[in-house]
């Protein structure tokens, strides 16, 4: 199977996810937990030290070539027999960042999406701003701002394929998300692409 696991930053999805794998593979379900990053923050650092303010716009198209050279990659481990694929971040994620910063899909990133198989689920970690950016100074290992965090989750919500994906209570313990998630993940069969409104239905009960 291939699960993705979206939200915007301090939603929790890192801990969860590897959390998640390490139960399935308890359960004898190999998998493997792969992250998908876009490098920001270590762009955002490296500019920093060096004092260098390239155009968002330059930044933005870094960013995404990263973001999808990494999900390429993340399907090749599934394609050549990892087993199940646990994704922190995906393509949605890039495409929630860019309507954030007002840019708009471009052409890669809707035609890399289509092209690719779909996730078998697509776990949203709904989090308030707020809390997200309490957690996040919290860590001390990184910043953003309340609006930053507002926007984004604002825009995973217009994003066409949002009502597609089971939507979780990211406020609660990752021990119990994990739980909801792989009873979830029962009634999901492998290689069906399927993100199906039912399965929401399921999440919500199981909350």
């Amino acid at each position: 199977m291939i699960i993705v696991l979206t939200g915007i930053d301090g939603a929790g999805k890192s801990t969860a996810g590897r959390l998640l794998t390490e139960a399935l593979n308890s359960t004898g379900r190999r998998a493997v937990f792969t992250a998908n990053r876009s490098g920001r923050r270590t762009f955002a650092s490296w500019c920093d030290r060096y004092g260098v303010r390239p155009p968002a716009a330059a930044l933005d198209a870094v960013e995404t070539a990263v973001r999808c050279f990494n999900v390429l990659l993340s399907q090749l481990r599934h394609r050549t027999g990892s087993g199940t694929v646990v994704m922190d971040r995906y393509l949605y994620c890039q495409m929630a960042l860019r309507r954030t910063r007002g840019l708009s899909p471009g052409r890669i990133l809707p035609r890399l999406a289509a092209a690719l198989p779909l996730p078998d689920v697509v776990f949203h970690f709904e989090l308030p701003a707020e809390t997200a950016h309490t957690r996040i100074a919290r860590r001390n290992t990184d910043s953003e701002t309340l609006e930053h965090l507002a926007g984004f989750a604002e825009a995973y919500r217009e994003l066409p394929e949002y009502p597609s994906f089971v939507v979780l209570d990211a406020r609660r313990p990752p021990s119990l998300l994990v739980r909801d998630m792989l009873v979830i993940l029962e009634s999901c069969g492998p290689g069906t692409g399927r993100q199906a409104q039912g399965v929401r239905t399921r999440a919500a009960s199981a909350a």
